[in-house]
């Protein structure tokens, strides 16, 4: 198997192909079997390619600094990747003031609210209905804006 970076010439689509052969490439464009899964245009052709060269085994990688590698990974700008850092430092100690209370949240939500329990910050699931529900009666909840492990299933 091989795998190609591709693009469309209309819109310049990226996307990657997986064929048997550089020849198998060749004869499904010919045919008009490779199209783009944006826009359907069988306009495509290779993008260009960095080879995958080893490096030698005398020589050390120098890793990519965090910030640099995200935004390469995400394609996002220097700015927002530093928001988005702010926030899920926030995000942490936040969490760390709070109880999490898993599945039940949605009960203990309410429990707090109608001072049924002791008020304290919490964090666990709910569905879009249970976080719907608890905002309709008045519920003061809010989803967390990155994905929380709950702490049995934290490595």
């Amino acid at each position: 198997m091989i795998v190609f970076d591709l693009i469309c010439q209309p819109a310049g689509h990226r996307f990657e192909g997986w064929f048997a052969s550089s020849e198998a490439f060749v004869e499904q464009q010919r045919r008009g079997l490779v199209d783009c899964p944006h826009c359907g245009s069988s306009s495509v052709a290779k993008a260009p390619m960095a080879p995958a060269v080893p490096r030698k085994g005398n020589q050390v990688s120098v890793p990519a600094q965090p910030a640099q590698a995200a935004q390469v990974a995400s394609g996002l700008p220097p700015e927002a990747l530093a928001v988005m850092e702010k926030l899920a430092k926030m995000q942490a100690e936040a969490l760390k003031q709070s109880r999490w209370v898993g599945k039940d949240f949605a009960e203990t939500s309410r429990a707090i609210h109608y001072g049924e329990r002791e008020a304290e910050a919490i964090h666990g699931q709910a569905t879009l209905e249970q976080a719907t529900e608890l905002l309709e009666e008045g519920v003061a909840v809010m989803p967390l804006p990155f994905p929380v492990v709950p702490p049995d299933q934290a490595n």
